[in-house]
């Protein structure tokens, strides 16, 4: 297993500390995830994308979806057996589960349904106006002169 040493970026950057967290997350260095509940991240469309998320045998009170800052957050926990039922055979996991997904800027929310043991988690992304490109209309020139034509008349 390979480590990196950030400690040269660290020197050369500011506020990018979060960027080397992310980075040793990918890299799975954090901690190793569990593979408990499976999922699927699929593209809806240019700016919209769904989470789905197998729960079997989680009903919506016992699974909780939360936002903070740009993480998205999954958790589920079933309340505790007090009854003593012998299990031949348990393939069906009720254990408690937290799955955190790391959101880009501007990515929203948008619902999450949970319907025959998936969840569904509809996200889309809005870019505000502000940073959507756009284009300036040139002039043909004559700004100047008028400007300077404004000013003679006053």
């Amino acid at each position: 297993m390979h480590t990196f040493d950030y400690a040269p970026l660290y020197r050369s950057t500011v506020g990018f500390d979060r960027l080397v967290q992310m980075l040793d997350s990918a890299a799975g260095l954090d901690s190793e995830p569990s593979p408990f509940p499976p999922y699927n991240i699929e593209r809806l469309g240019d700016n919209e994308y769904r989470i789905t998320m197998a729960v079997a045998g989680f009903s919506d009170s016992e699974i909780k979806v939360e936002i903070k800052e740009n993480a998205l957050s999954v958790t589920g926990s079933k309340p505790v057996e007090t009854s003593e039922r012998k299990f031949l055979h348990r393939g069906i996991a009720t254990r408690a589960f937290e799955r955190r997904f790391q959101l880009a800027d501007h990515v929203e929310v948008k619902s999450a349904d949970l319907k025959d043991g998936l969840l569904h988690v509809d996200l889309v992304r809005n870019v505000p106006e502000r940073l959507k490109p756009r284009t300036v209309a040139i002039g043909k020139g004559n700004t100047v002169a008028a400007a300077k034509q404004i000013e003679a008349q006053a």
